[in-house]
């Protein structure tokens, strides 16, 4: 059991991990462009971000490619890995302050959906690479799946995190139970329902992320056609009614949505402003083509990080995956 809590995102780091697109069999077409992708996160992160970024790359054809292309780059170190995929949020440790310790779990491929060779070792290899040693736990949990405010407060979905593809025949109270054992949660709160078409089953960070003490930013609908609206709301509410482990009621930031993205067989995908990734010295926000909802986000976000630079950065390619920023990279807290 451990008795601190997760600190906040906001809280100084020591170092971001973030998954390199190894795989030209799992990104086929858009690996070129997912790299793209990754790559300007990853000197945004390195340069108004302040950040120490290593940067994991999943197998040897990869990796000397990556070492090439960020030769020379401060504050960039290339590291060789192993994973199925560069969704670290999920398959890495969570770190507790000071990075004295760090919390792993069971990992099952998002409910079983996406099994995929050595992620189940990605939290072994960032432990050892980055020399902390790992709490185990016996039960499943993806670290988009939870999202902190440094003084006790959990958010997660019902969906993903009482799914019977993950713990079977779970509850709140033992889900709760284990938070505090394994986060140092004292309240937990509680939302529904994830984006629509999300394979992770609901994640909190595609929907709903503390951006300051007693401070929750969800989306609004941008759009007409946006397929998350009645969610987005539903969110909203909930938050509005809820208080934190210090009892204060929950205040809340509406950001615009990217409305309604689609895939190349016109199905919506879970695109959100939500997946923005907290740096040292930057907020890096993932956009989706829609100029005008990616400066509307933005313009939101500057509200409560004034004194961070906030980046809007392409995020296409690395959603035809399913996940964007937040999901590939995991921070070491300072």
């Amino acid at each position: 059991m451990i008795t601190a809590s997760i600190p906040a995102e906001w809280a100084q780091h020591r170092a971001m991990w973030v998954g390199w697109p190894s795989h030209a069999e799992l990104w086929q077409e858009d690996l070129e462009e997912a790299q793209n992708e990754v790559e300007a996160l990853v000197l945004a992160l390195a340069g108004a971000g302040r950040e120490q970024v290593k940067l994991m790359v999943g197998n040897e054809e990869a990796l000397e490619p990556a070492r090439a292309r960020f030769a020379g780059v401060q504050g960039v170190e290339v590291v060789a890995g192993r994973f199925g995929d560069i969704w670290l949020r999920d398959t890495g440790p969570i770190f507790n302050a000071a990075s004295a310790t760090a919390q792993a779990f069971k990992f099952n491929g998002w409910g079983g959906k996406y099994d995929l060779p050595h992620d189940d070792e990605v939290a072994d290899q960032i432990g050892e690479q980055s020399g902390v040693a790992l709490t185990r736990h016996d039960f499943i949990l993806e670290g988009g799946a939870v999202d902190h405010d440094g003084e006790g407060t959990v958010l997660t979905t019902r969906q993903c995190v009482l799914n019977r593809n993950r713990n079977t025949g779970w509850t709140e109270a033992e889900a709760e139970e284990a938070f505090a054992n394994a986060l140092g949660a004292k309240k937990v709160i509680w939302l529904g329902d994830g984006l629509l078409n999300d394979h992770t089953d609901g994640h909190v960070d595609n929907l709903a992320r503390f951006v300051a003490p007693g401070v929750v930013a969800c989306p609004i609908a941008f759009g007409p056609k946006d397929p998350n609206a009645e969610v987005y709301d539903e969110t909203a509410r909930i938050l509005s009614a809820s208080t934190d482990a210090a009892g204060r009621q929950i205040k809340v930031l509406r950001i615009p949505s990217p409305g309604l993205v689609l895939d190349e067989d016109e199905r919506p995908i879970p695109a959100s402003h939500m997946n923005f990734l907290i740096a040292n010295g930057a907020v890096v926000v993932p956009t989706y083509g829609n100029d005008m909802a990616a400066r509307l986000a933005c313009e939101a976000l500057a509200t409560v990080y004034p004194d961070r630079k906030i980046i809007p950065s392409p995020s296409i390619a690395i959603l035809t995956g399913g996940g964007s920023f937040h999901c590939i990279s995991q921070q070491e807290p300072a």
